[in-house]
């Protein structure tokens, strides 16, 4: 016979017990039940002296496992080109990561500081824009109706010119540059296309500092800015 038994102090929580025979008497049952208490308050005695309460921190050597949820239509953001990304944030972090078919990641490491790092990596290329929400971009093309910025790995926005600054621009080259490096809020995204429009102009309105900046760098370039509102110039991306 096979009988185990588990339990706290206060009684038991999991039995399993695997026979050969049609059965057992209830006294062989109960004698083994009683048996199996002092041998597991004994134990429990024993473990209390040693630890009495789960540690606070695990110890530093003691492996991490984390889980955490992506969209599923970003998988291949994470997983990147032949696998590109996710070998470097491997290679990066040291962790061990795996990516399941419903978007559940499971990162491994023995040191949390690494695992937080590749959690953090995953979530930046996994990330979806969000209405409201402010990012820093990098300006990838200039039109004369707007500019696109890369505001995530792999996802641009349109800030359109009237949405730059607070006052009227002719020519956006004049005020921003490819490469370079700004905030901007997401204002809509369309629920058919995906596409985002993006401002500038929403973030610095009632700035004085930085409408002066901004009125100074254009000065600069030998353009005179106007107090004017927009015309609605319409465009598709």
């Amino acid at each position: 016979m096979d009988f185990k038994v588990a339990g706290t102090e206060k009684g038991i929580t999991a039995i399993q017990m695997d026979i050969k025979i049609s059965g057992i008497s209830f006294e062989i049952f109960e004698e083994a039940l009683q048996k199996a208490k002092e041998a597991r308050l004994k134990v429990l005695d024993i473990m209390n002296k040693t630890i009495s309460k789960p540690r606070e921190n695990l110890s530093p050597y003691a492996p991490r496992l984390f889980t955490i949820y992506i969209p599923k239509e970003k998988i291949g953001d994470v997983i990147g080109t032949g696998g590109k990304i996710i070998r470097s944030i491997i290679e990066t972090t040291g962790c061990k990561i795996e990516i399941e078919n419903d978007g559940k990641v499971i990162v491994s490491s023995s040191n949390e500081e690494s695992a937080k790092k590749a959690i953090d990596l995953i979530e930046h290329y996994s990330a979806v824009p969000e209405i409201g929400k402010i990012y820093k971009g990098i300006v990838q093309r200039i039109e004369p109706y707007g500019v696109f910025v890369e505001i995530l790995p792999g996802v641009d926005g349109l800030l359109h010119i009237s949405e730059f600054t607070t006052f009227r621009i002719e020519d956006l080259k004049q005020i921003v540059k490819l490469g370079e490096e700004i905030e901007v809020k997401v204002i809509d995204i369309d629920p058919e296309t995906k596409k985002v429009k993006l401002s500038r102009k929403a973030l610095i309105i009632g700035n004085k500092e930085k409408e002066e900046q901004d009125k100074i760098k254009y000065q600069k370039s030998g353009k005179n800015y106007q107090n004017k509102n927009y015309r609605n110039r319409r465009q598709n991306y």
